[in-house]
């Protein structure tokens, strides 16, 4: 069989975790912040995992994480 090719757009937003876990950073943190609350912007710097649901796309992207 080929080798598959990285999407390496997907390659920049996601990492794996030692367990095999997907992580991806949030949306909504770059621009039009004056509106947000500090709570709201402290949440999202943090990291959160992909959803079960979404992990089988996102490791068709990343076909060798």
């Amino acid at each position: 069989m080929p080798k598959l090719k990285t999407n390496r757009g997907a390659a920049k937003r996601f990492k794996a975790t030692g367990t095999g876990m997907i992580v991806r950073s949030k949306a909504f943190a770059n621009h039009i912040l004056t509106k947000k609350t500090t709570k709201r912007k402290r949440n999202l710097r943090k990291s959160e995992l992909v959803h079960s649901t979404n992990k089988k796309n996102v490791s068709r992207l990343l076909p060798y994480m």
